[in-house]
């Protein structure tokens, strides 16, 4: 019995362990990231003026997006710059940040 409360112990551990890499890894390093983005997306991406929100964006839309920004195939004033400064994972890490959080419906 105590056996299979070790197995099971292990199996939720890993499973936490494999949602937070599949969410971009270290969640404080990835809010810690975010928070530059504040400025204008607003507090955890819930934006209240004419910029987009990023809360709640599919992640694969925010990574599309910003590297799109990256590579300078989606024309911007101040993103393309911004998303230059960015690794491909942290620009995975925001992307799962983002999409964790409460989008303002």
């Amino acid at each position: 019995m105590r056996r299979n409360s070790v197995i099971a112990s292990i199996a939720i551990v890993m499973l936490g362990t494999t949602v937070a890499i599949a969410q971009g890894g270290d969640a404080r390093s990835a809010r810690s990231l975010a928070a530059s983005c504040a400025n204008c997306h607003g507090t955890a991406g819930v934006s209240v003026g004419d910029v987009e929100s990023l809360a709640g964006k599919p992640r694969e839309e925010i990574v599309r997006k910003m590297q799109e920004f990256k590579s300078g195939a989606r024309p911007s004033t101040i993103m393309s710059q911004l998303a230059k400064g960015y690794t491909d994972e942290q620009i995975d890490a925001l992307a799962g940040w983002f999409a964790a959080q409460k989008s303002a419906k």
